[in-house]
């Protein structure tokens, strides 16, 4: 099971993850904050608000929005591939 070491905000809707696997990166959210939980997170002062929960090891926000490792990671990946 895959797991967030560490989340920082960087700047728009892109954070720097540190994932349990080793890997580390770069990964912007600006096209996947869809939903009404995700609403406020358009708001890049409520965005850069993010943390990890310790328990669930995944991204958080205040407002009760997360999303799942695996799904970031994937992102990642796919977002590195086309920057190649």
């Amino acid at each position: 099971m895959l797991h967030i070491k560490s989340a920082k905000y960087i700047s728009g809707y892109t954070l720097w993850l540190v994932f349990d696997d080793g890997t580390s990166g770069e990964v912007n959210l600006e096209k996947e904050l869809r939903g009404s939980v995700f609403q406020p997170l358009k708001d890049v002062n409520m965005f850069s608000k993010v943390s990890v929960d310790p328990e669930l090891e995944t991204v958080v926000w205040p407002n009760g929005a997360d999303l799942a490792p695996e799904f970031l990671k994937e992102l990642h990946n796919k977002q590195r591939q086309s920057d190649t």
